[in-house]
């Protein structure tokens, strides 16, 4: 167990389990990460571990919260649209040329709280806009890729408020790595059973092809269309060239893509969504003919609604996604002010852009063909959680029969 491990194997195994298994990293490729400042230390240990596995060349893209909190503060107000092109020009040249990416998390959940919402959202617009090339290699699993997380003060702080500052750090490395299943004897061993799992399930749902699925809870009636061969990923994904990769550690979700064009009703949170250092709460989304018709939150609507105002493929959905309320980040009881972590303890839809590797051939249709199948583009693609202990999830079947999916938040299949 965890306990009986120090602290710095626990992290040579987190690198080493981010290297082999999250990017799938091979002998020969290029590695990219986007960091921020205080990974340093994290990152000189993955770059080891990539070199050890063949890497040809590890390079970083530092970014610093702080340092957007200042010109975000302080900066002209005319100049947002101003971008830094090569730090996303640089990352789009590694993956076109068959190389890999990694992305360390670690923010502070309030960072941006008493800033301008359109000011942020602005910012947000323009560099989403700027990695919009890279990201559709990505959402096409193009290039093998993983996002993983690294605390820093303000974030354990959010988690663990009533702690002094070590333990509250202490205390989320620890989540970290019991999630990331780090406190197994074999992590990598105890991935590849989790893996097997999920692959029964999702062979379960593909078999299956239902064309809808209809959501039932407190605050939430909502139906919505699946388009036709859709197919359901969880867990590992695989490139084109045969690479196998985990995009996210930890995860337990099971997920595909929606038809854009058809999502009807309301849905409430259940979770909090914590986006550009704003915190939403509580909010309610009602959906008619696959578009977000109304929008309310008690907290952070405003930062809400330039979300859902960001393009035209902003205000439809991208992903939706199955995870059982029994999963292990669930089940620590604990908000962690991430969706990497909260969208993995709740099912959860995406607004914005779909992965185009979950419709059969979609990567290789043009954006007009996705569309007309039923695949949603835009610059943007969020999470949010609203899954719960009583959630009732049926497929409809093309005769109009339900079958159960889930009840009271479990599997019932």
């Amino acid at each position: 167990m965890t306990n009986d491990i120090t602290f710095e194997q626990k992290l040579e195994n987190y690198a080493d389990l981010t290297i082999k298994l999250g990017v799938g990293l091979q002998a020969g490729q290029r590695l990219a990460i986007r960091a921020p400042l205080e990974a340093a230390p994290l990152v000189r240990l993955l770059a080891k571990k990539a070199y050890q596995v063949g890497a040809r060349l590890v390079d970083v893209l530092w970014h610093d919260d702080a340092l957007n909190l200042t010109r975000i503060q302080y900066a002209p107000r005319d100049s947002f649209d101003e971008f830094p092109a090569w730090h996303l020009d640089g990352l789009r040249q590694v993956v076109e040329q068959g190389g890999a990416t990694l992305r360390i998390q670690a923010a502070d959940p309030d960072l941006f709280k008493e800033q301008d919402p359109d000011i942020v959202a602005h910012v947000e617009r323009v560099f989403n806009a700027h990695l919009s090339p890279a990201r559709r290699i990505s959402m096409s699993n193009l290039c093998n890729w993983s996002v993983i997380a690294m605390p820093i003060p303000s974030w354990a702080a959010k988690v663990f408020p009533d702690d002094d500052p070590p333990t509250q750090l202490a205390k989320l490395w620890e989540l970290i790595f019991r999630t990331c299943r780090l406190d197994q004897p074999d992590p990598i061993a105890a991935w590849q059973q989790h893996m097997a799992r999920v692959r029964l399930q999702k062979d379960y749902l593909n078999a299956k092809q239902y064309v809808a699925l209809k959501y039932t809870a407190p605050g939430t009636d909502f139906k919505i269309g699946l388009p036709t061969n859709h197919i359901w990923h969880g867990i590992d994904a695989q490139t084109n060239s045969g690479i196998t990769f985990i995009p996210n550690l930890p995860t337990e979700e099971i997920f595909t893509m929606p038809h854009s064009a058809q999502a009807d009703g309301v849905v409430s949170s259940t979770k909090p969504l914590s986006h550009n250092g704003v915190l939403i709460k509580d909010f309610v989304l009602t959906f008619e003919g696959g578009r977000i018709v109304k929008v309310s939150a008690q907290t952070g609507e405003k930062t809400l609604r330039k979300l859902v105002e960001t393009d035209d493929g902003s205000s439809r959905l991208g992903e939706i996604a199955l995870v059982p309320h029994s999963s292990p980040i669930s089940q620590t009881g604990l908000l962690f002010y991430s969706t990497l972590f909260d969208e993995n303890a709740s099912s959860h839809l995406a607004i914005g852009k779909a992965y185009r590797f979950c419709l059969d051939h979609g990567t290789d249709m043009s954006d007009e063909q996705f569309a007309v199948a039923g695949g949603n583009n835009s610059l943007v693609h969020v999470d949010f959680m609203i899954g719960s202990a009583e959630m009732n999830i049926d497929g409809l079947m093309r005769d109009g029969t339900a079958e159960p999916i889930m009840r009271q938040g479990e599997w019932a299949f």
